[in-house]
């Protein structure tokens, strides 16, 4: 499964790459890094339908998470990706709009990675 995340923190690749050790040593995910909204953008034209899941931080710097989802939901290739929208603050109002822009599912940071690989692990085709 290939993985597609956006977030400004420069450590969620590290954290990512450590808590996910086995799952890419085994090819079960594959994971693509970006640092913000448009570095995603332009990842996505760059590599066309090749992320099946997008994690994206919906506080960033610049584009917003939220602003990215709606951009990628306006041109989303076939089939679209599935997106998860990840934010630090239990924001009703922001989860709301995530959901109504096109948002599958909504986590909280900090992560909980158990829970994340068990979501991941159900999607896996």
């Amino acid at each position: 499964m290939k993985i597609l995340v956006v977030d400004d923190e420069q450590d969620i690749k590290a954290l990512f790459q450590q808590r996910f050790r086995r799952e890419i040593r085994e090819g079960a995910f594959q994971f693509a890094f970006c640092f913000s909204g448009e570095e995603a953008l332009t990842f996505l034209q760059e590599h066309p339908s090749e992320a099946i899941l997008i994690l994206s931080d919906i506080n960033m710097p610049g584009m917003s998470g939220l602003e990215l989802l709606s951009k990628i939901r306006e041109k989303a290739p076939a089939p679209p990706p599935f997106i998860v929208m990840i934010t630090a603050y239990g924001d009703p109002e922001k989860q709301a709009e995530a959901m109504r822009l096109g948002a599958n599912d909504f986590l909280n940071k900090p992560l909980d990675f158990n829970m994340l690989k068990e979501k991941l692990v159900k999607m896996e085709v």
